[in-house]
């Protein structure tokens, strides 16, 4: 039986999630991709809390014209201020099943010119 699109990536998913997992020293940056939007948030697996989130529904972020790779990459930047705020210098990241391909890289680059290390 074939698996949908969707089945293959909770699979992958689960893969990832056994080996990153974020604690308070090194919270895990999870990013989730849906058609339209992307959404990023930076979470302590261990006491089971967001520190800081930032998504492309924004209001900043959403005036922003350009593509979704661009937007991608600003959403990138604005979680990595917020972590640095927050005390937050490295994470562990979590592509969610997603391939690191186009709008999940350029989230994650965008990141790392904010100052994230990961």
């Amino acid at each position: 039986m074939a698996l949908t699109k969707n089945q293959r990536r909770l699979r992958i998913k689960s893969r990832i999630r056994k080996v990153v997992s974020g604690t308070e020293a090194k919270p895990r940056l999870a990013v989730y991709r849906s058609n339209k939007e992307i959404y990023a948030q930076i979470v302590d697996d261990v006491s089971g809390k967001t520190l800081s989130a930032a998504s492309s529904r924004d209001k900043d972020i959403a005036k922003a014209k350009g593509n979704k790779s661009e937007v991608a990459a600003l959403v990138g930047k604005a979680v990595a201020e917020k972590a640095l705020k927050a005390g937050i210098e490295t994470i562990s990241f979590d592509r969610g099943g997603y391939l690191y391909h186009g709008r999940v890289k350029s989230l994650a680059e965008g990141a790392r010119e904010a100052g994230l290390k990961f």
